[in-house]
């Protein structure tokens, strides 16, 4: 155990001491809440005004709608963080395999899952305390457009990041496996920083896609995430709307729109079920990483 706490400690040392790779990934979520906030906020508020005025026939309050806008905002910047980030802060695995520090770690009489563990638990520390900077800083901007969280809302809030870094640290502990040089590593951490947006549906509302899409993408655990994300940002807001006079059923059309409410096969999940999704496919995506080091440690000591 004295062993692991080193490790994990050096690892963690290692990102905050490489100042390229540590505000790289810091400056990942500055830069989406800076974009979000400058080009989509007026897009999505005059969308929701719309929507609201024209199809349901009820006026409400600026801030309200400042309120859900800037939830699906932040929403939006902590389910791609919690993944992008993690695949930026385990590149200290490739690197050890590139600076042959893994293959010393392998000759020494240190316990053989020693290491990947403490890569994992050092990965996941790293996302899970810039995901907590990046939540500070959303709710500071909720603040200022329109305050409707309750502090049951920010502690969901803030579990559904745990558990999607949680996701993220297994899912970027499997690609980065397989990786060996650094033109690999940026070269797959550019396709998934501009895809796993799509992929979880924080970029473009799953509404807006085919059906065959949606069914697709249903499959993928980080679509349950950015829903968690969205109900528990924006439900203060749409519980103000309808105490303004926007009835149950607007509501609902407007969850579905925005995808606080997600269907598999036109079943509704709820948010146990979600959780329970999210908390598996980390679990899975663990045992396979374990999985995946035990073979290369038997390969090796057959070699």
């Amino acid at each position: 155990m004295k062993t692991m706490q080193i490790l994990i400690k050096r690892n963690i040392k290692m990102f905050f001491s490489d100042k390229g790779l540590f505000f790289t990934s810091l400056i990942t979520p500055a830069i989406l809440l800076t974009l979000y906030v400058s080009f989509l906020d007026k897009v999505y508020r005059t969308s929701y005004n719309m929507v609201i005025v024209d199809s349901f026939g009820v006026a409400v309050s600026e801030k309200a709608i400042n309120g859900l806008v800037g939830g699906q905002l932040i929403a939006t910047l902590l389910a791609v963080t919690a993944v992008t980030v993690s695949v930026c802060s385990n590149m200290l695995m490739v690197q050890d395999k590139i600076n042959g520090m893994s293959a010393d770690m392998l000759v020494t009489p240190v316990k053989k899952y020693i290491p990947p563990v403490s890569y994992y638990i050092a990965t996941f520390s790293v996302t899970f305390f810039i995901s907590l900077v990046a939540i500070c800083g959303g709710l500071i901007y909720i603040a200022l457009v329109g305050w409707y969280l309750s502090v049951i809302d920010i502690l969901l809030v803030i579990l559904d990041t745990f558990l999607l870094v949680m996701f993220g640290t297994a899912l970027s502990s499997v690609i980065n496996f397989f990786l060996s040089s650094q033109g690999q590593v940026s070269a797959v951490g550019s396709i998934i920083s501009s895809g796993y947006g799509f992929l979880c549906g924080a970029y473009v509302q799953t509404s807006l896609f085919p059906e065959w899409i949606r069914t697709v993408i249903s499959f993928f655990p980080g679509i349950y995430g950015t829903s968690l994300l969205r109900e528990h940002l924006m439900r203060g807001s749409l519980a103000q709307m309808a105490e303004e006079g926007l009835s149950a059923e607007a509501v609902r059309m407007l969850k579905d729109d925005i995808d606080c409410n997600i269907y598999f096969f036109d079943t509704k999940v709820e948010m146990w079920q979600a959780y329970l999704f999210i908390g598996g496919a980390a679990l899975l995506l663990l045992g396979f990483y374990v999985l995946l080091n035990v073979i290369r440690n038997k390969r090796n000591k057959a070699a």
